[in-house]
């Protein structure tokens, strides 16, 4: 790999062109990925918010379900943020009873633990390990983590507010997950650590 990783956005439903920016921002080379054999030569992928049933529904009419697990089994570094969180969940909880995911990360995630859309909101976020103080957090009928196994890491919590002490952020090995959406800030802090984590697995 070059110093410029190839990092895939996964294209079927969501805030696709936004990671992009972001990634392009943080030095990586964002490729859409529709198909499975776009899997094949990347180094990390993004999993965007957007609606999780839908995405979930698409992947596996678009025959990516099944590689995209196969891809974080082998290790590919993955970042989800909001539905992306969900996603990358072994459990969901409040999802639809056929609702599938890809999983990988040993956590238990509520599906729009924080209400409808009306109740979306935003919220300073200490993600651990990031410099230059907190972040904007943009949380739209986010999930928040419910539970998690011994071998994931928690990244931020919320500060404040009825939801204070909820787990918005995690980590497990090379899989990465936010409840929040950093790519509609301008604050690339996020997705620059997602990438240090793709040269990292790489090496």
């Amino acid at each position: 790999m070059s110093s410029t990783p190839t990092v895939g956005v996964l294209a079927l439903q969501g805030d696709v062109r936004e990671h992009a920016v972001a990634l392009a921002e943080a030095d990586a080379l964002a490729r859409p990925v529709r198909r499975p054999e776009e899997l094949a030569d990347l180094d990390g992928l993004v999993i965007p918010g957007g609606e999780s049933t839908t995405m979930s529904n698409l992947a596996l009419a678009f025959g990516l379900m099944e590689p995209l697990r196969a891809r974080v089994a082998e290790g590919l570094p993955v970042y989800g943020s909001c539905a992306g969180m969900i996603m990358l969940a072994d459990k969901i909880l409040d999802g639809r009873d056929d609702q599938q995911s890809v999983g990988g990360i040993d956590m238990t995630v509520r599906r729009n633990a924080f209400g409808r859309q009306n109740e979306s909101f935003e919220s300073p976020v200490d993600f651990a390990g990031l410099e230059g103080g907190p972040l904007h957090g943009v949380f739209i009928r986010a999930p928040w983590v419910e539970s998690v196994g011994a071998g994931v890491e928690v990244l931020a919590e919320l500060p404040a507010g009825p939801a204070a002490g909820r787990t918005v952020a995690v980590r497990q090995g090379n899989l990465l997950a936010t409840s929040f959406h950093p790519e509609l800030t301008g604050d690339h802090r996020v997705h620059a650590f997602f990438v240090d984590l793709v040269r990292a697995a790489a090496r």
